[in-house]
């Protein structure tokens, strides 16, 4: 990797290392629009205070746009939702593994 993909992908985790922040975008993977209440309700948990914080970090980084039906991923959100898109599929086999090899002592 280059220097310069090491520093976009050190800013990219910086990004979604903030609380709510890649459950707000993943909450958007359908590619419907939702008003803010839904999205609250949809990230669960997250204040409305957080939520505005995490939605104005996201807009700014050119994941996510507001429109007149509400909020959506943009067309580079879209792009990383579908490079997320096997993460389901690793998380249930993932914990499958950790399930089955018990507490570590």
């Amino acid at each position: 990797m280059s220097p310069r993909e090491i520093a976009a992908t050190g800013q990219l985790f910086a990004l979604f290392e903030s609380r709510y922040a890649l459950r707000v975008i993943w909450a958007l993977r359908d590619g419907h629009p939702q008003t803010f209440r839904l999205l609250q309700d949809s990230v669960g948990g997250i204040t409305p205070n957080t939520l505005n914080t995490r939605l104005k970090e996201l807009r700014e980084a050119g994941f996510v746009q507001h429109g007149s039906e509400g909020y959506l991923a943009t067309p580079a959100g879209l792009e990383l939702l579908k490079r997320l898109s096997d993460l389901p599929a690793f998380a249930a086999r993932w914990a499958t593994a950790t399930r089955r090899k018990g507490p570590t002592p």
